[in-house]
């Protein structure tokens, strides 16, 4: 008898514990919010996954300039260890490997790829080249990060992700914005909902860069929609959480080669929500942007894409990037791209195929409207 009224009141106590439990042990949500959800059924390929203590084993693809800056600012990092580099010139992997201490300089992406202790390639070609890449290095067990715009457009894309799905292998698309200390900050601020339900979203970037080759040439996937666009199309993404908009209207001047040199769209999406984008390659914009909700408006100052600061209804807040003293060609950009490092390291040790920050259907998403803009302005790929 003893023991079932001690039974008893432990029953009672636990029931009362649990209706005492305070509202505030569930994180609150800004109506209608649904948590992203990255689905890893197919598990990354365990061969090529690091130990947590081990750095992870890198491979550059392509000796340029953005590769210059993805290495100079990652190497500092005994997480990351660059192990190889491959051109199609040995003489500027050479160049590269003695500029950044790498040990193995390839002629060839072939001999990068057939590398067993490459674990890792970062692909930082010029665009019309990024699906061959891609193919080449999938095929050969390599996890990648592949510099933005994945590819000339989303048939590319899908084709990609399929082939990453298939061979269980790390794939993901390197736009720094997803990755910024800043951006987490604001959008955790819209998940809580600080600023209410979020109805409008807008922001561009532009720059002096008609003069540069990747951007005026349409052979090499040129175009502001593919190079500072997507930034913008990146963040309206996001706000709404990786919805296809149900309209885009969009205008735009070509050069004589066939490749836009600004545009402007506006992108409508459900429950009355909308966002205005734009690019310019013919001039400096203040290149803020700004989320707009019920309650209240986040602005991510000073080149939105890498910003070290945003406002949350008028509040500032500063979340300044690691410095250093090696050589950048897009300083201060890329003082953030060691955050893409640590998320790919993140993702691999943790055996998922894809991250929830820049996911698979974010790409696919992301390459649509990027194909219906260039569509209505008039800009074709000879792959389209």
């Amino acid at each position: 008898m003893k023991f079932q009224l001690i039974l008893l009141l432990c029953l009672i106590s636990s029931i009362v514990s649990i209706e005492r439990e305070p509202r505030d042990a569930k994180p609150r949500r800004a109506r209608g919010y649904k948590p992203k959800v990255v689905s890893t059924q197919n598990n990354v390929n365990n061969a090529r996954i690091s130990s947590k203590n081990d750095p992870l084993k890198w491979g550059i693809m392509g000796a340029g300039k953005i590769s210059n800056d993805f290495v100079a600012i990652t190497k500092s990092m005994p997480q990351h260890q660059f192990v190889a580099v491959g051109s199609r010139r040995l003489s500027s992997a050479q160049d590269f490997a003695n500029r950044h201490n790498v040990s193995k300089a390839y002629g060839s992406y072939l001999e990068l790829a057939n590398d067993p202790e490459v674990q890792v390639v970062y692909i930082g070609t010029v665009n019309n080249v990024h699906l061959d890449n891609v193919r080449l290095m999938l095929e050969h067990g390599k996890h990648l990060l592949v510099e933005k715009p994945l590819a000339m457009n989303s048939k590319q894309v899908e084709e990609m992700v399929s082939l990453a799905k298939s061979k269980r292998l790390f794939f993901m698309e390197a736009l720094v914005e997803r990755f910024t200390p800043s951006f987490d900050f604001a959008f955790e601020h819209i998940r809580r909902g600080t600023i209410g339900n979020v109805y409008h979203v807008n922001g561009g970037l532009g720059y002096r860069m008609v003069m540069e080759d990747r951007v005026s040439t349409r052979e090499l996937g040129g175009g502001t929609v593919l190079d500072l666009g997507i930034y913008a199309i990146g963040l309206a993404d996001s706000a709404y959480d990786g919805e296809m908009p149900s309209k885009i209207e969009a205008i735009g001047n070509l050069n004589q080669n066939g490749v836009d040199l600004n545009f402007s769209a506006n992108l409508k999406y459900g429950g009355n929500r909308t966002a205005s984008i734009f690019a310019n390659g013919l001039l400096k914009l203040p290149n803020d942007a700004f989320i707009i909700g019920t309650n209240g408006t986040i602005r991510i100052a000073g080149n939105f894409k890498s910003s070290e600061r945003v406002y949350i209804n008028d509040v500032v807040h500063d979340f300044p990037f690691p410095k250093t003293d090696e050589h950048l060609f897009y300083a201060p950009d890329s003082l953030a791209l060691r955050y893409e490092a640590e998320e790919v390291r993140k993702c691999i040790n943790e055996g998922r195929i894809e991250s929830q920050k820049m996911s698979h259907k974010d790409s696919i998403v992301m390459a649509k409207i990027e194909d219906e803009i260039r569509r209505q302005i008039g800009v074709v790929y000879d792959v389209d």
